[in-house]
């Protein structure tokens, strides 16, 4: 177990370890969703170093790019552009910072309330079903709207489905930390196959420099992406309670009491508003790095800080970002078809977990309605401006949980448990 007083060598021996740990999804995330790694890169680290301050640099966090908000990305910058969509990122932050103030001033009480599992299940779900698209036409080899071809078919899937059966394996099967790698470890085997296969362009890491500044991207404010941003948040911050409560399990200490969740959510909020300011993408808590505070028992939350500090020095490496955007899209399908399906499982684990009874109608509706709304491509007003997507069917799921009634025992129950909150 790592302790404060360790050199500071080994502190940031530990960090660049978490880095790694989270590398492959933190790069991941930008590369699909048409933004720059190395903003990513920088994002994460000042994110997370926002985030420990704020906290009081209490919790052993990493923040980094959020998968919830892939699919909103890439719908948001075709219909309002790039700078309007980190506009929109930046109020998806100040939603996180209202909860904060709520949770603050009320308890945690109106959350349960707001977003019970009946509602925060479907939501997620339809996240990860909603991209099973994207994932299949990209381990083909073709664009993720699927309308060019970038890579041979045949070719394609001889790259991404060994990609991905490696991914598969080192999760199921890996040992100690090797089991927290295995996107790092698909990514790496399937270009390695690509290479093999010739299907690497090298000209764009060639061209750049050794050194510069990301490409960073002004935000713009349209009301358009705000409002078709704001809903997308409140499934990643019922995500954000569930990733602290995980760490304090780790860790042996209470982190919703000490720094308080007004204090992580607000740190998370700002995080994410920070990162869109820059044109990154948003952050969030990672999982992958729990556990790898788990397995390695660093308990230091200064080992996060000198995570964040290399990830931001690595952000001006430009060729280090040039080679990053050459991971042709075969790689990236064959992983994603493994991250947007544990997605789905996800919102369906919340459903069994809470014990959801699907056979009540109330919520059947609820969770009938809110997927096929966030996966058909329901439009409702303006079908640029209108809601659409994830946001239609958050915004869906939380009117129908608090117009529908609600069964006399379910009330009273959520009652009681108020009343002991």
């Amino acid at each position: 177990m790592m302790s404060t007083t360790d050199p500071l060598w080994k502190q940031a021996l530990a960090g660049a370890q978490m880095l790694f740990v989270a590398f492959g999804a933190l790069v991941l995330m930008p590369l699909i969703t048409g933004l720059d790694p190395n903003v990513a890169l920088f994002t994460a680290g000042v994110g997370t170093l926002l985030f420990h301050l704020i906290t009081g640099g209490q919790v052993p966090i990493f923040l980094a790019s959020s998968f919830a908000f892939i699919a909103p990305i890439m719908a948001a910058k075709s219909t309002f552009g790039l700078p309007a969509t980190m506009g929109g990122l930046i109020a998806a932050g100040l939603t996180y910072m209202i909860l904060s103030a709520a949770v603050r001033f009320r308890g945690t009480g109106f959350l349960d309330r707001l977003l019970p599992p009946v509602v925060v299940g479907p939501v997620i779900m339809s996240i990860g079903l909603g991209l099973a698209p994207v994932a299949a036409n990209m381990a083909m080899g073709k664009s993720g709207n699927g309308a060019l071809q970038l890579v041979p078919y045949e070719t394609a899937l001889m790259i991404s489905l060994p990609a991905l059966a490696l991914t598969l394996i080192v999760a199921v099967m890996g040992k100690g930390l090797l089991r927290l790698l295995p996107i790092l470890c698909g990514v790496a085997f399937g270009y390695a196959l690509s290479l093999a296969f010739g299907v690497v362009d090298m000209t764009a890491v060639l061209n750049a420099d050794w050194f510069g500044l990301p490409a960073f991207v002004a935000p713009e404010f349209s009301w358009g992406a705000i409002l078709f941003m704001i809903p997308v948040a409140l499934a990643p911050a019922v995500e954000h309670i569930g990733d602290i409560l995980a760490i304090s399990s780790v860790t042996g200490k209470n982190y919703l009491q000490k720094p308080g969740l007004h204090r992580t959510l607000l740190g998370d909020g700002v995080a994410t508003s920070v990162a869109a300011a820059f044109g990154g993408p948003p952050n969030t808590t990672y999982s992958e790095v729990t556990g790898a505070v788990m397995l390695t028992k660093n308990y230091n939350p200064k080992i996060m800080i000198w995570a964040a500090v290399i990830a931001v020095a690595l952000a001006f490496i430009g060729k280090f970002g040039a080679a990053l955007q050459t991971i042709p899209v075969p790689v990236m399908g064959g992983i994603l078809c493994l991250l947007f399906g544990s997605i789905a499982a996800v919102g369906m684990n919340s459903l069994i977990r809470h014990q959801v009874d699907l056979s009540e109608a109330r919520n059947l509706v609820i969770v009938g309605v809110t997927l096929v709304f966030g996966i058909g491509g329901m439009v409702i007003g303006d079908k640029d401006l209108g809601l659409k997507g994830i946001s239609l069917c958050a915004f869906v799921a939380i009117i129908l949980n608090l117009l529908l009634p609600m069964p006399a025992g379910r009330k009273e129950h959520i009652e009681r448990v108020e009343d002991m909150i």
